[in-house]
């Protein structure tokens, strides 16, 4: 499933152990390296309450991901910064792509990130959201962009590979899965009726009893 990074931000965290949750996320940790999230930083009367108890969650220790909150064992897979040393390069990086720039690699300016999608298995990053720049907003506020596109990443934008409006093309014919059931929509069933002209044709079809009278 992708989800918006934004909406893992005060997130829930629930815990099988007790059967509910146990803290919230306040922030993530992403590693620019594997362009995935590494890192929750959490929050919760728990935390506050137990010392030995970190604020960092480590993405490999999400058992799910669910609408209602990230699963986890228990409050005991929280660590501290020091316990992990990947997640530790990544907090001294503070790398964060919202706001950052986009352009070509012929230097067209495409807009600046305002979101961007990850998968609920692993929170690698798949799309950039984009918005547009002012003049470009009015026939198309936002872009889309494969994560395939993507040449570099530095401190200030990120560079990709084609142009324009090659990415626009791309960007229709990448699958996104939505991470909601629309409640007002009825279901369609029209796969599994039989066609119409089938139904008609078999009502017109005579019987056995029929042919023999005519015989």
């Amino acid at each position: 499933m992708l989800i918006n990074a934004s909406r893992l931000i005060g997130f829930p965290v629930l815990s099988l152990h007790i059967a509910g949750p146990v803290a919230t996320t306040e922030s993530f940790v992403l590693d620019p390296d594997r362009l995935k999230i590494s890192a929750f930083r959490v929050w919760g009367p728990i935390i506050k309450n137990d010392p030995e108890l970190g604020d960092i969650l480590d993405a490999r220790d999400v058992r799910e991901f669910s609408p209602l909150g990230l699963i986890i064992d228990s409050a005991e897979d929280f660590v501290n910064s020091g316990d992990v040393i990947k997640i530790d390069k990544c907090l001294e990086l503070n790398f964060s792509m919202f706001g950052l720039s986009v352009v070509t690699k012929k230097g067209t300016k495409l807009g600046k990130i305002i979101d961007y999608t990850v998968d609920s298995d692993d929170f690698s990053v798949r799309q950039l959201i984009v918005k547009r720049p002012f003049l470009k907003s009015f026939s198309d506020p936002e872009l889309v962009i494969p994560r395939k596109e993507i040449v570099e990443i530095n401190d200030y934008r990120i560079i990709v590979k084609d142009e324009e409006q090659k990415i626009k093309k791309l960007a229709t014919k990448e699958d996104f899965i939505p991470n909601f059931v629309n409640p007002f929509r009825e279901p369609d069933f029209s796969s599994s009726r039989a066609p119409r002209n089938a139904e008609t044709s078999d009502s017109k079809r005579p019987s056995p009893a029929e042919k023999r009278e005519k015989s």
